[in-house]
């Protein structure tokens, strides 16, 4: 009846026609309230979206009736800070933090690169869809160092635990809020994001001085979970050296190359490690061998240099050995063929 009534007054014939003629005569005027009414529904679908994820981050007080005695608030006592907004910060409030970028619900691009060259927007979490039969989902893309970039790993400060099952690296984990946040994508994430291989990862690498360093490698790609998520890539070029082939001997080659082996967690050990589990010595998830030269996922060591019964760090041994822990970490894929805006060079991580 409402939609009858909405076409009456877009429409004057059909008050005075049968429907069939009408809509026959109103033919422009009934697909443009269709146009408006699909706008309104979409726009409602976007704003329910929007409050819900305000509500599950917090990014808003709750309803709390007013106090009677309102002198805690305009005090500046012990226990209580103002932000630079002037939001209270308090045992029982949540304070006001800014929404980060979410991209939109209605999604439109396979991965970041697609994303940047249909819309140009900064860095941040944008849903994105690299098969058409699969859920949408949410990943950080680096729009800076020639742009279109999608990260599927990244350390920055040690408070996420990468040593995990099987389950949490096949599904991700970590956190997907803030700019540097720490996270693993996920092997399923990433298998439909690299399973064409037509792609470039760069691995941007910080030590403890600030030093930066970065490997690229083409055709980068993993298997699917039937056969273990198994690493496969292609040439390598940069300054860090290649520390995923394990150097330049035959022997640590042999003994760390990664190329062709499956991916190892705690409780599914898949590596060429006879005598143990890599992934229990090195408390991460990776593509081990007989171990590793190369160990992103390992633990997290502050001030770099450490010591220990196994070389577990955030390891990059072609740069800075295998016995210094990494401070900042990105790996990231955009495809082979990308015409960037600036260049990629050494990068920001």
């Amino acid at each position: 009846m409402a939609v009858l009534l909405l076409l009456a007054l877009v429409c004057p014939t059909m008050a005075s026609s049968t429907p069939l003629s009408a809509l026959e005569s109103c033919g422009p005027e009934v697909a443009a309230l269709k146009r408006s009414i699909r706008k309104l529904e979409n726009r409602l679908f976007i704003g329910n979206w929007q409050v819900e994820y305000l509500q599950k981050h917090k990014h808003f007080w709750p309803f709390q009736p007013a106090l009677a005695n309102t002198k805690a608030e305009t005090d500046t006592a012990p226990g209580v800070n103002h932000s630079s907004s002037g939001a209270l910060d308090s045992s029982n409030r949540t304070q006001i933090v800014p929404l980060p970028p979410g991209g939109n619900l209605i999604v439109y691009d396979k991965d970041c690169s697609e994303l940047f060259d249909r819309l140009r927007p900064p860095s941040g979490f944008y849903r994105i869809r690299p098969k058409l039969h699969q859920e949408p989902f949410l990943a950080y893309c680096d729009m800076e160092d020639g742009g279109g970039w999608t990260v599927f790993q990244r350390r920055r400060h040690g408070k996420v635990d990468f040593s995990r099952d099987w389950v949490d690296y096949r599904d991700g984990f970590g956190d997907f809020k803030l700019w540097n946040d720490e996270f693993w994508l996920g092997n399923e994430h990433m298998h439909s994001l690299l399973s064409e291989g037509k792609n470039l990862v760069k691995i941007d690498l910080m030590d403890w001085d600030g030093q930066r360093s970065y490997a690229f490698y083409e055709n980068f790609k993993i298997t699917d979970e039937a056969d273990k998520y198994r690493l496969q890539y292609g040439v390598y070029s940069g300054k860090a050296g290649d520390a995923l082939t394990g150097s330049g001997g035959m022997v640590e080659q042999w003994s760390a190359c990664l190329s062709g082996m499956q991916f190892s967690t705690r409780d599914q050990d898949n590596d060429r490690y006879l005598q143990g589990s890599c992934a229990e010595e090195n408390l991460a998830g990776w593509w081990y061998n007989r171990c590793h030269a190369a160990n992103l996922n390992g633990r997290f060591y502050r001030k770099g240099k450490y010591k220990g019964p196994n070389d577990n760090g955030v390891v990059w041994g072609t740069w800075k050995g295998l016995w210094y822990s990494l401070r900042h970490t990105t790996m990231k894929v955009r495809p082979l063929v990308f015409l960037d805006v600036t260049g990629s060079g050494a990068g920001e991580i």
